[in-house]
């Protein structure tokens, strides 16, 4: 186990007579971030203790402190994994605390370098979708971690701002749009991203959450725009340009799993040019995620997927654009309010993000940060 944090801001805030809004506008945070650091469910990355304590005037020690840490326990630790593919002993996991519930949720090492992880996977739960953990470091304080689930490959740059301007981690668990959906309904994870396209509007995302879950108070805010296509190698040797030519002798394809905004697009588009599955080679093997796809092309394992232009961006790829799609977010609205959250809503509306999501990942970000539901 790791040490408990507690902390003194309330006895002395009160002792200088400061109300919460007035010491949170001297110290540039939320008066919902004083009142949780007060009741211990927040605890503050160190720009911000350094704040308190010169607004306080008196020392970080003095307002926070640790309790002795208990010994860990032997064996190993129940979780339930959040993976919609199987995984095996030895799996590097990421380990999150959200509410009640430890998740495990799986992560991958790139061409480059090893994943950073909390744990492994030790041998598979006693339940389904369950595995027991050995982890580094006891378990994880879950006011440091936000579980975002989703396939958006710009993830990435959006999660290090969060850090950078909170010290609360986003860990993203690869999923497709409706698993995300299914997963946040169960409480599994604090945000879910998707790109469901209804094909009788084609809006996206608000008819299909609707329909699928019309007692659940979801809140839905805006990521970006971006573009979906064909990826192929570089200079697309196959011309690959339509539908029809998936069915080509010489064409490999790699297919996202059920549930994915692009798989739906792939048998949307095959349906209208009246091509069958089976005549399309590699329609049943399935990569997870956008860059997982793109990278199976440039590993010359597949000559084409489905994917956003960010992915074939990131691999050097040929893009050939089919459709524009809106990525949002969707949160429980009980949520929105809590400092975690907040910092990751704050951060959609920081420039540096939009300058970074147009030109590395060449997505629209009109509307990034607008609150559709």
């Amino acid at each position: 186990m790791q040490p408990e944090v507690h902390n003194q801001l309330s006895a002395i805030r009160r002792s200088r007579g400061l109300g919460a809004a007035q010491l949170a506008l001297r110290a540039g945070v939320s008066r919902q971030t004083i009142y949780a650091i007060e009741a211990g469910s927040f605890i503050p990355n160190t720009e911000v203790a350094l704040k308190l304590a010169r607004e306080l005037e008196v020392s970080v020690e003095e307002l926070f402190s640790l309790s002795a840490a208990k010994p860990e326990a032997a064996g190993s630790l129940p979780a339930e994994l959040l993976s919609a593919r199987a995984v095996s002993k030895g799996q590097p996991v990421r380990v999150c605390q959200i509410g009640e519930r430890l998740v495990a949720i799986p992560v991958y090492a790139s061409p480059a370098y090893l994943p950073e992880a909390d744990g492994v996977i030790s041998k598979s739960g006693r339940t389904r979708g369950t595995a027991e953990l050995v982890v580094f470091s006891g378990e994880p304080r879950s006011q440091k971690h936000l579980v975002l689930a989703g396939c958006d490959p710009a993830i990435g740059l959006l999660s290090r701002i969060v850090e950078k301007l909170s010290g609360v981690e986003p860990v993203s668990a690869a999923a497709s749009s409706k698993l995300a959906l299914q997963w946040l309904k169960e409480g599994k994870v604090h945000i879910a991203g998707s790109h469901l396209r209804d094909p009788e509007s084609g809006e996206f995302n608000l008819p299909y959450l609707h329909s699928e879950f019309p007692e659940e108070d979801f809140a839905v805010v805006t990521f970006a725009r971006w573009e979906e296509g064909f990826v192929t190698a570089a200079g697309n040797p196959k011309g690959i340009k339509l539908a029809a030519d998936l069915a080509g002798k010489s064409v490999r394809f790699v297919n996202r799993e059920l549930g994915s905004g692009s798989r739906a697009l792939a048998d949307r588009l095959l349906a209208a040019a009246g091509i069958p599955a089976k005549r399309v080679s590699g329609y049943d093997r399935l990569a997870y995620g956008h860059l997982a796809a793109a990278y199976a092309v440039l590993a010359g394992e597949a000559d084409c997927c489905l994917a956003t232009r960010s992915a074939a961006q990131a691999f050097g790829l040929h893009f050939v654009p089919l459709q524009s799609e809106r990525y949002d977010f969707v949160m429980r609205r009980s949520t929105m309010e809590t400092p975690a959250v907040q910092s990751f809503l704050d951060a959609l509306q920081r420039a540096s993000l939009r300058r970074r999501l147009e030109v590395l990942a060449g997505y629209d970000t009109a509307q990034t940060g607008a609150v559709l539901a």
